[in-house]
């Protein structure tokens, strides 16, 4: 019996070691996460990129090292010269590949729609009638996923404004949906912590949105 007791202790003792948090991941995911943050270059986010792609290497059970990566891939297509096509090709890879650690995870599936509407952006009036339902599929299923995610609530009011925009009618619609947003990255950041490594980006897009009604 005491053996018993003893085993079923050390057993409880490696889940709690198995599942605790890594100092050193966490440490390598922060030091990445404010790099990007302030990206003066290509090179630079190219620099960072890489960074998530080597900690994906070493931690391949996590699915944020490649959300990252493909974030970063994003953000670089809309702000600098290059294959824009080509880098949100790169970042819809990442992102499959990160679904099939999380599968049906909200952020990812916002990340998914996030790159499919930037492709969309490339050329609108060609690809909107194949991308602009598939963008706003992923971003319904990220809210439905998660109803407290901003990002995926932000991202729907950007595709609703854009439509709004392109058949000429009011932004009522994508307004609230960026206020809403806005009222949801409050409480997140009630949340957030020095050490805090999940996504937070998206608020200054949920006050353009919310903006257009002013």
């Amino acid at each position: 019996m005491k053996k018993s007791i003893l085993t079923i202790a050390a057993l409880f003792m490696w889940i709690t070691f198995a599942t605790a948090a890594d100092p050193a991941y966490e440490a390598a995911m922060k030091k990445q996460i404010t790099a990007m943050n302030s990206i003066p270059d290509l090179e630079t986010s190219q620099q960072v990129t890489n960074g998530f792609m080597r900690i994906s290497e070493a931690k391949k059970e996590e699915w944020l090292p490649l959300y990252y990566a493909a974030y970063n891939q994003i953000i670089a297509a809309f702000r600098f010269d290059v294959n824009k096509d080509q880098y949100f090709d790169q970042a819809l890879e990442l992102v499959k590949k990160a679904e099939e650690i999380a599968p049906d995870n909200s952020e990812i599936t916002t990340l998914h729609g996030y790159a499919i509407m930037g492709k969309l952006s490339i050329d609108p009036a060609s690809r909107g009638q194949e991308m602009s339902p598939q963008a706003m599929q992923l971003f319904g299923k990220a809210i439905n996923l998660d109803r407290a995610n901003p990002r995926a609530v932000t991202m729907m009011a950007q595709m609703e404004l854009g439509m709004a925009q392109f058949f000429g009618s009011g932004p009522e619609k994508a307004c609230g949906m960026g206020r809403m947003a806005l009222d949801l990255y409050k409480k997140e950041e009630a949340k957030i912590s020095e050490d805090y490594i999940l996504p937070t980006w998206g608020k200054s897009q949920a006050n353009e949105v919310a903006s257009k009604c002013n």
